[in-house]
């Protein structure tokens, strides 16, 4: 068994034995990354704080006004105010709809008529910022993908291959709480 390891051992080349060098050089690296809190996944408990706010102030249902454009923002632990924003993948869009035309699994998810979703984008991975009002649609402008937020953000136009994960909310003393993890891998997937 031995001789045959030995013989195996043979085979591997200067660029397999390279390869390995770099993977053990970056392994550190990559498991300070995956440890890194503020680039685990939004997790049931988190509070929701809006991008660029300084310092973090954990959003309320009154932050979130009915009708208006949608607020982005990140996930935070509120034991740690670790704010969630390492990965762009965490980033939440949060809007206040009439709960009238939700279906069921939306108004569900919903917080008096807060919904949030993934802000990026199923199709190639931009961030969903344009809100149509007058249409109630999501959009993305890099291709034009549109997502009905009442519908739990399914794809009404435009090439995107699934719908906006959603981030299940509930309200305690009037903030804003995320109830469970995504609905479904946040971003998009190569083919």
């Amino acid at each position: 068994m031995d001789r045959q390891f030995q013989c195996g051992a043979r085979g591997i080349g200067r660029r397999a034995t390279l390869g390995m060098g770099a993977c053990l050089a970056l392994a550190p690296r990559l498991a300070l990354a995956q440890a890194d809190p503020a680039r685990e996944r939004p997790r049931e408990g988190d509070l929701l704080v809006t991008v660029g706010a300084a310092p973090p102030e954990p959003l309320t249902t009154d932050s979130v006004p009915l009708g208006g454009n949608q607020i982005m923002a990140w996930p935070m632990d509120p034991d740690s105010n670790t704010v969630r924003s390492g990965s762009r993948l965490n980033k939440v869009l949060l809007l206040r709809l009439d709960t009238e035309g939700f279906d069921p699994k939306t108004k569900e998810r919903a917080a008096e008529g807060i919904v949030a979703y993934s802000a990026i984008c199923t199709h190639t991975g931009c961030d969903v910022i344009n809100w149509h009002p007058d249409r109630q649609l999501l959009e993305c402008p890099c291709h034009y993908s549109l997502y009905d937020p009442k519908e739990g953000a399914k794809v009404v136009g435009g090439p995107s291959p699934r719908p906006l994960p959603a981030l299940p909310l509930k309200s305690e003393d009037g903030r804003l709480v995320v109830a469970k993890p995504f609905t479904g891998r946040a971003g998009f997937q190569q083919m």
